[in-house]
């Protein structure tokens, strides 16, 4: 299992794990709390593993950026909070991504990306991070 089975719903806190589809839409489960909640196709559901962020060069992948947090931190939580300020938010996520585009990036996205990070973290599911780029390299 990687990213593409985790996901993003809008109006919507935390991520979801996907549990299975429906004929309407598809049954997700919070990370957070652990509930369950059915999903209708019309609702703007995001997979982990097609975001990707951009740079002043090119836009790079979320897995990528999730993992040099998780260089950065060797695996543990972050040392900054999604509630920080936007000061210490961005000096944080430029020690990440150096060349992140500042005007297309908000500090919005850097406090969803740190939420994420730190979901991701309690659930034991950061080895998830690895599982596309060893499927690629073989």
């Amino acid at each position: 299992m990687g990213l593409d089975s985790i996901l993003a719903i809008s109006e919507k806190p935390g991520l979801f794990k996907l549990v299975t589809k429906t004929r309407n839409g598809f049954i997700a489960e919070s990370l957070i709390d652990g509930k369950r909640l059915s999903v209708n196709l019309s609702r703007n559901v995001s997979l982990l593993s097609e975001i990707a962020i951009y740079t002043l060069t090119e836009e790079v992948p979320l897995q990528k950026v999730l993992k040099q947090i998780k260089t950065k931190e060797n695996g543990n939580k972050t040392s900054i909070s999604h509630k920080d300020s936007k000061d210490d938010l961005e000096e944080y996520f430029f020690s990440v991504l150096q060349d992140y585009d500042e005007d297309r990036v908000y500090v919005s996205d850097i406090k969803k990306i740190i939420r994420w990070y730190n979901i991701l973290q309690d659930n034991n599911m950061l080895h998830m991070l690895e599982d596309k780029s060893t499927d690629e390299e073989e």
